[in-house]
């Protein structure tokens, strides 16, 4: 008994060990998920290379994995995706990169790099210098009659040469980072477009292809979010290489039966997918980038609300990094930004370079001490020559036996911009037993050449490239980066989109046509309208002339709905995102149901409330002129805005084109009483082929077969004859057609326009022609001379400019006088700002609620408080999207959305928008400005407005003068973003 017992309690216990080994149970467990994973990715190398690149393993959240379909990735699986990869982009982004690196290392594949070699490059433009390049009337006459008698060599050109670039040299290599330092209009943007193929080029591949130019210029379509606008530019550049590389990585490791991490597989796959809507490249990007809590967001413009300004500088970048572009070539990519998001974003690119063997150049004004170090290179520019280009170790070195030392306190960056500066040089100079002289650039760059990194630079540009050793897939030669139908797919998606956003405008033209049908059906009710007469015949043709009218006028909206875009797409088209034609096609095509609907308002309303003849096949051949017509003058629009570019002179050029196409169609002048001389306009109008089939489609119709007593034709005929309208049949058919060949013909035009036209340059300051002389004696090196003679040129100049514009010396003694003894013209009152518990939110987005938002708001501050007084400069920091611009728009009252809480105060009382608006100045981040006046005519127009009506024109001028001296302003309280 006893010895049963305790038998019975061992094999109890040794059970009770077996069930509880945890070590076995789980283990067994593991053993057998990686059973069921092995056996889905034997599955998957058992297919074709093409459906095995589309087919992955994902580890779910919950546990499990699970085999998916690259190609149907949701936004879910994406971001989950992301998060296991890079879940802190300051942490996990090297390890990442590291990771992919390892893995294209297993298996002996070489990464493709490029090499920018640039030696003795020159660039020169033309320019009016002087009085002669200011932007006046008279000026801008004479220039193009003179640029006409240049090109038949009748007058020689009066432009003088400008040198952006003098013989330039070096080397851009991979797997370094190089900064791009030199002070305003030393030429680093000219150098930068020369390397990246943006200016002229004589090659024989496609250098936009294989290099990404990154504008310091923001220019976006305002209504896409972020998302949308990183997803069609990576889905119009492709992926290059990418695919190709994967298949043969795949390919190598199933030869040596190496299994990759499945996570790692599925970004890669997913990563070489081209043609899709929103790819994980785009996910990918606006996480690495801090974009990622902003990616539904509308970018914006000066009347959309939407990111921020160094969020929009982010997405510029953004734009040209989801490509699969390898140098990268990027002007100005920190303004607007904060020192951290600079050095975070020039981290992850100096990562990228280093491990995925990329070329960067990158051109900063005034990077942090930290973000310089991030460096490898250093090309210093002045004066269009370059001062040093080698390792950031030695910069310092070479300054130093030149004669100037950079302070121990002073950061390198700000060292190099200025020891080049004729106005900062001289606090740097170290020999002080020497007397100093100013070093020009010259001076410089000649000394660089015998400098050890110098020497060895030339020693490497003597050698040439050997083309045998470089990557078959480093360079491209295809002009796109997809097929030409995914080219078409993505514009006509993006235009769709663009339709939806602005389903305002469609919605108000079709009322507005539906009003406007109303009034004519009352004018021309048809129990008015008599067939009695040929009288009668010409109120009808008046009811047809005015409906003709109506229609052409609602497509004047093409004008500004075709400017508005024309930036962006110049710069797409530029950096070849997709050809002129599948821009214009959609612009046309997709346009076309909503003609239908609008020219069906107008028809299907008025018709037979006007009277016209009830035959019902006449009704529908109605239908189709009037829309064939809409669709001709919509395209001659569209044709005059993209030749114009500007909303000015194209509403000025539509304006005038209408008055041709209507005065002369037939109804104003008829044919009869049409001079000779004016003929032509009759034949090309496209209204006078759609009034004459209109005419005909009526007055040969039923209801006007009858003949007048005394008359041997029908009513009809002698009405067509009396406007000396044609009286066959067939005029209808000949002037849809002539509608359908304008159609396709301004369309053509339209398309041929956009492939050609260049985008207006920048505005650029005035040269005078002692600046362009001193500016010429730096490169040759005849400085001393002329620099005086120009400085005392330019003294006597600006002198006498500012007599100009003050008018008296004795008023530009008061100023004087005044701005000694107060700092201020007029007098002011101070005013203190406290403001306390401010919040402001918006609704919700919807695209952030389809992500499954439950809030009905948006909250963008939080509880501030604070106070401005007066006497105190109080400056406003915080990382870019913080809520620093919308803080200012709160206070300064121009939020004209949204919801705004708590108390804002002034000296104590509440705050009254309309008087405050008198006592405070807004200075937002965007500059918008009438770019037809000048600065001084700007702050003429604005002291008119904005001063007292009790300053006299004496002290006004005063104001402005003494504004342009000493920056100094007249208002109570500013908010400066």
């Amino acid at each position: 008994m006893e010895a049963g017992s305790v038998l019975s309690a061992t094999s109890s216990r040794s059970r009770r060990s077996s069930i509880w080994n945890g070590d076995e149970v789980f283990s067994r467990s593991r053993h057998s998920e990686d059973d069921e994973e092995d056996l889905t990715w034997a599955a998957i190398e058992r297919l074709p290379t093409y459906d095995r690149m589309r087919k992955g393993i994902l580890n779910l959240a919950g546990g499990g994995k699970k085999e998916i379909d690259i190609e149907s990735l949701g936004f879910l699986e994406r971001r989950e995706l992301l998060e296991k990869l890079v879940r802190v982009a300051d942490d996990d982004y090297e390890k990442f990169l590291m990771r992919i690196r390892n893995r294209i290392d297993s298996v002996g594949i070489e990464l493709p790099t490029i090499e920018v070699r640039y030696e003795n490059l020159n660039v020169k433009a033309e320019a009016y210098v002087g009085n002669r390049g200011l932007p006046t009337l008279l000026n801008s006459v004479i220039n193009v009659l003179e640029a006409f008698a240049n090109n038949l060599h009748i007058l020689p050109s009066r432009k003088k040469p400008l040198t952006l670039l003098h013989n330039v040299s070096g080397l851009i290599k991979p797997r370094r980072m190089t900064l791009l330092l030199g002070p305003p209009g030393s030429g680093k943007t000219t150098l930068l477009l020369a390397l990246a193929g943006k200016l002229d080029t004589d090659v024989k591949f496609v250098p936009q292809r294989n290099a990404a130019y990154i504008s310091q210029y923001d220019v976006h379509i305002g209504e896409m979010t972020v998302r949308e606008t990183l997803s069609f530019s990576a889905r119009c550049q492709g992926v290059g290489t990418r695919y190709d590389m994967l298949a043969e990585l795949s390919r190598r490791e199933k030869a040596a039966n190496i299994k990759p991490d499945p996570d790692l597989d599925v970004f890669m796959k997913a990563s070489s997918m081209e043609g899709q809507a929103t790819g994980l490249v785009t996910d990918y990007v606006l996480k690495i980038l801090g974009l990622d809590i902003c990616a539904d967001t509308m970018i914006g413009d000066e009347m959309i609300r939407g990111i921020s300004g160094g969020q929009k500088k982010r997405v510029t970048t953004g734009e040209m990094i989801v490509g699969p572009e390898r140098a990268l070539f990027m002007d100005e990519i920190s303004t607007g930004l904060d020192t951290s998001t600079t050095y975070q974003i020039v981290s992850s690119l100096r990562q990228y370079i280093h491990i995925l063997d990329g070329t960067a150049v990158i051109s900063l004004l005034q990077p942090a001490p930290e973000t310089f170090d991030l460096f490898d290179d250093i090309i210093l520019l002045s004066d269009a020559q370059i001062v040093y280009h080698g390792p950031h170790e030695n910069v310092l070195e070479f300054f130093e036996l030149m004669g100037f030392k950079c302070p121990e306190r002073k950061g390198v960056a700000d060292f190099l911009q200025e020891v080049t500066s004729r106005k900062d040089q001289q606090q740097y100079w170290a020999r002080h037993e020497e007397p100093y002289r100013y070093v020009t650039a010259r001076e410089f760059s000649e000394a660089f050449q015998s400098f050890h990194i110098g020497d060895k630079l030339t020693k490497e540009l003597a050698v040439p490239f050997d083309a045998r050793k470089g990557h078959p897939a480093a360079l491209t030669t295809s002009k796109y980066g997809v097929s030409k139908k995914e080219l078409l797919k993505a514009c006509i998606s993006r235009e769709l989109l663009l339709m939806k956003r602005n389903w305002f405008v469609y919605v108000f033209r079709a009322i507005q046509l539906l009003l406007l049908a109303s009034i004519a059906m009352t004018l021309f009710l048809r129990t008015n309208m008599h067939r009695d007469s040929v009288l009668d015949g010409g109120i009808f043709v008046g009811s047809l002339f005015f409906s003709m009218q109506t229609i052409v006028f609602n497509g004047l909206t093409e004008i500004p709905l075709t400017i508005w875009k024309l930036p962006v797409f110049l710069k797409q088209r530029d950096y070849l995102f997709y050809p002129a034609w599948a821009y214009t096609l959609p612009s046309w095509i997709l346009k076309i149901p909503i003609a239908l609907v609008e020219v069906g308002t107008w028809v299907f309303v008025s018709y037979y409330v006007i009277g016209y003849d009830p035959n019902v096949g006449r009704f529908f051949k109605q239908y189709l002129l009037f829309l064939a017509l809409q669709q001709a003058m919509s395209a001659l629009f569209r044709l005059i805005a993209g030749l114009s570019r500007d909303m000015v002179v194209a509403n000025s050029l539509g304006s005038f084109a209408l008055l041709v196409v209507v005065a002369l169609a037939g109804f104003v002048l008829s044919h009869d009483d049409m001079k000779k001389w004016w003929i032509w306009g009759y034949w090309i109008s496209p209204m006078m082929y759609s009034l004459n089939a209109l005419a005909t489609n009526e007055f040969l119709g039923k209801s006007w077969k009858h003949i007048l007593p005394g008359s041997t034709e029908s009513l009809g005929v002698t009405i067509l004859k009396s406007r000396g309208t044609f009286t066959e049949a067939k005029w209808y058919w000949i002037g849809f057609g002539a509608l359908i060949g304008f159609i396709f013909l301004f369309n053509f035009l339209f398309t041929v326009a956009l492939t050609f036209v260049k985008p207006f340059g920048k505005s650029q300051p005035i040269i005078s022609e002692e600046t362009l002389k001193e500016k010429q004696a730096n490169i040759t090196g005849e400085i001393t001379e002329i620099s005086s003679t120009a400085n005392s040129s330019e003294g006597f100049s600006t002198s006498k400019r500012n007599e100009n514009r003050i008018g008296t010396k004795n008023v530009e003694a008061i100023a004087e006088s005044k701005l000694n003894k107060k700092g201020m013209v007029l007098p002011f009152a101070p005013l203190l700002m406290a403001f306390q518990n401010i919040r402001y939110s918006v609704d919700m987005p919807q695209e952030i609620k389809a992500q499954g938002a439950q809030e009905n708001r948006l909250e963008l501050l939080r509880g501030v408080s604070g106070c401005f007084r007066p006497g105190v400069l109080t400056a406003l920091m915080g990382v870019t999207g913080a809520g620093k611009t919308t803080l200012l728009d709160v206070l300064a009252g121009r939020k004209t959305g949204g919801y705004v809480e708590g108390s804002i105060m002034i000296n104590g009382y509440p705050k009254k928008q309309i008087t405050f608006a008198r006592v405070s100045g807004y200075c937002e981040q965007n500059d918008i400005h009438s770019p037809l006046v000048t600065v001084y005519e700007s702050l003429v127009y604005s002291a008119w407005l904005r001063l007292p009506v009790e300053v006299d024109s004496s002290t006004r001028k005063v104001c402005e003068e003494t504004f342009l001296i000493s920056s100094a302003t007249f208002f109570h309280v500013f908010c400066m973003d």
